[in-house]
């Protein structure tokens, strides 16, 4: 586990929300504004967090990249965070194509649709790959982090990791899975040994991460259905998805960044590099699943640079 000192978030220079499908998308635009416009030494950057249904504050340390003097725009996606949340949708309603969409819309509103770089994280750089497929136009590059290529892959890495957990720690997993009670004390107690290790191994949490997993806990809607209850337990909507035969398609620059300790093992995201042309990666020594937090300096020289050679 590390220790970093606390940072400060910037303000956003502008907020706002975009109209969609009848709701609200919210969004923030860290840096200049002007730095929206067309013709920007740099392009914006436009980042969509993980889940599905994990708000967008736990990415907040990534908007040193607009330290460059690029925008660097956050939103939430529909049904978490500041956007329009909606309890009631059914599965149908909680498919990849609405949330490829909806990064359309948000582009579109800023007016930067011709021109952004994408960077998703976990489930953002699966829906990631996904615009890079279905609706690629204006992408100048793709960064995606911690990301699986497929949940079944996703899973193999889960039970891989799981194993190595402490027996006790296992034991207690296992006995509430069995039980039906994985909403109990206890097993988030549990989930916690392994959050610690593989998906944040800065302990406490910082605050902007704390605040995602606060409004995962008060709405996970999202996440139940097309995730599901655990990272052990993928039985939602995305329980089958890949794209592992359909990389060869995405022809725009691609950047694949991990962390050692991730719950993101290799084997998932090899075949992002494998299967795109040109694409390139880059592990994070002494990090897990948030890079970004867990060593900030070195996301933002690796990131940044990806980005400023594709401006």
């Amino acid at each position: 586990m590390t220790q970093t000192a606390p940072r400060a978030i910037p303000e956003p220079s502008r907020t706002g929300t975009v109209p969609y499908r009848g709701h609200e998308t919210w969004f923030r635009v860290t840096g200049d504004p002007d730095a929206l416009r067309p013709d920007a030494p740099r392009a914006p950057l436009v980042v969509l967090h993980g889940g599905p249904g994990v708000a967008h504050d736990y990415t907040l340390a990534m908007t040193s990249l607009a330290g460059d003097g690029r925008a660097v725009v956050h939103y939430d996606q529909l049904g978490c965070g500041l956007s329009t949340h909606l309890p009631d949708a059914g599965p149908d309603f909680w498919t990849v194509d609405l949330f490829v969409e909806e990064l359309r819309a948000v582009v579109r509103h800023l007016g930067i649709g011709d021109r952004f770089h994408l960077l998703g994280q976990s489930w953002g750089g699966m829906l990631a790959g996904e615009v890079g497929l279905a609706a690629p136009h204006g992408v100048v590059s793709l960064t995606i982090a911690d990301s699986p290529a497929s949940m079944p892959l996703w899973l193999e890495a889960a039970a891989t990791l799981r194993a190595r957990l402490p027996d006790e720690v296992q034991a207690t997993l296992l006995r509430h899975e069995e039980e039906g009670t994985t909403d109990s004390a206890e097993y988030a107690t549990a989930m916690q040994v392994f959050y610690d290790r593989h998906v944040c191994r800065v302990v406490p949490n910082p605050p902007e991460v704390q605040a995602s997993f606060a409004q995962l806990e008060a709405d996970p809607t999202v996440y139940h259905t097309m995730n599901g209850p655990s990272e052990f337990h993928v039985v939602g909507t995305l329980k089958d998805w890949s794209v592992v035969d359909r990389l060869p398609g995405i022809t725009v620059p691609t950047l694949v960044v991990s962390g050692a300790h991730d719950e993101a093992m290799p084997l998932v995201w090899e075949p992002f590099v494998e299967g795109i042309p040109g694409a390139r990666s880059h592990v994070f020594a002494e990090s897990s699943h948030m890079p970004h937090v867990e060593e900030p300096e070195a996301f933002t020289e690796v990131v940044g640079g990806f980005l400023r050679e594709h401006d």
